[in-house]
């Protein structure tokens, strides 16, 4: 079942290595079965659309249509089509479709098929005016929540609260949330509904205002002191949630952790090594040199990633959303200034958002 369509639309994609986006005229075709055709009414801006422009993964062919973090309504459906209805609200996120078939897609974690497809990385994402969607990928998402406002939710909403909901922690033990960007807004405000003590960590005082408005009861200024030993002031952390790509920044906070405690990384902290170096670590009234493998061990300590989530883990990030007041904020930017949304990736307050 379509809609009346139009024949082409307008995309932004990027063409070659390092490049900038460039503006596309797309040919509408009516989606497959398995496929649903959506437009566009959001699309996040996430740092993850830097792996398409620089071709970070060797699988990435030009030209190709960004974006990972979208909203929109159903346009068009195949007749094979059971769930989706033209009309309907949805979204998708990093998540793209999987193969059902591997040992992993068959004990129900999709998020891990060997064959997993990628919105925005593999096929073509949200930087249009229209998007084709695999079924399995798409989210029912709620007519009473600002799309702009809903679109960061499927990616940098689903990581941070699909993380934290499976970590091993009881409030109110406490979270530590390092970086205060797209994120880390989202993680504050988490953790504190969660009913976690919730810290704050940045590297001048710029977001202190507003972290403590989103709900982080501390707010360590890395420029005027030392994180680790604020940290171990307060008893250490449980939870490290580490949103910034600085691997340094992140080997310096695992002191920090308390007893059973987990460093739960959500990028990719290239250079990266627990192990390596040697740190400060209190016992009693004394601070001892110790390398980090070593606190590792003794403290049992966990080092664990986590991979966004499924369209079931974006609903339920979205009525938890609802349910607890919290709140994406973001900044706007209309289709035709993509590359200026896609440049404020790293400086907008907290996420560009582009709305069609």
């Amino acid at each position: 079942m379509t809609a009346q369509n139009p024949k082409t639309y307008t995309a932004y994609a990027f063409t070659r290595k390092d490049g900038p986006l460039e503006r596309m005229t797309v040919a509408w075709k009516d989606p497959q079965p398995g496929e649903v055709v959506v437009k566009v009414l959001a699309c996040g801006v996430c740092a993850g659309d830097e792996v398409v422009r620089g071709k970070i993964l060797p699988f990435i062919s030009y030209p190709r249509i960004p974006g990972h973090e979208i909203v929109g309504t159903v346009a068009a459906v195949p007749p094979t089509e059971k769930k989706w209805r033209v009309g309907e609200r949805v979204g998708s996120g990093w998540h793209g479709g999987h193969c059902h078939a591997c040992s992993r897609c068959r004990a129900g974690d999709f998020v891990t098929c060997a064959e997993v497809d990628m919105n925005g990385i593999k096929r073509d994402g949200g930087y249009a005016e229209y998007v084709t969607l695999h079924t399995e990928a798409v989210a029912s998402v709620p007519e009473d929540i600002d799309p702009a406002e809903a679109a960061p939710l499927l990616c940098a909403g689903v990581t941070t609260y699909n993380s934290l909901r499976n970590m091993d922690i009881t409030p109110p033990e406490l979270v530590a949330v390092q970086g205060i960007g797209g994120l880390g807004h989202l993680g504050i405000q988490f953790a504190r509904a969660m009913g976690y003590q919730t810290v704050a960590l940045s590297t001048s005082s710029a977001k202190e205002a507003v972290s403590r408005e989103l709900g982080a009861q501390e707010y360590v200024d890395g420029s005027k002191e030392n994180q680790t030993a604020a940290l171990l002031r307060l008893g250490g952390a449980k939870v490290i949630m580490c949103t910034t790509s600085n691997a340094a920044a992140i080997e310096a906070l695992v002191p920090a952790l308390t007893v059973n405690g987990t460093l739960l990384l959500l990028t990719n902290a290239q250079g990266l090594s627990i192990p390596a170096g040697t740190c400060l670590c209190r016992c009693g009234e004394m601070w001892w040199l110790i390398r980090p493998a070593a606190l590792v061990v003794g403290r049992r300590l966990t080092v664990r990633g986590w991979p966004n989530g499924t369209p079931q883990d974006s609903e339920d990030t979205i009525r938890f959303v609802q349910v607890n007041g919290i709140k994406s904020l973001v900044e706007r930017f209309p289709l035709e200034q993509a590359q200026k949304a896609f440049d404020a990736r790293a400086s907008a307050h907290f996420r560009a958002v582009i709305t069609p």
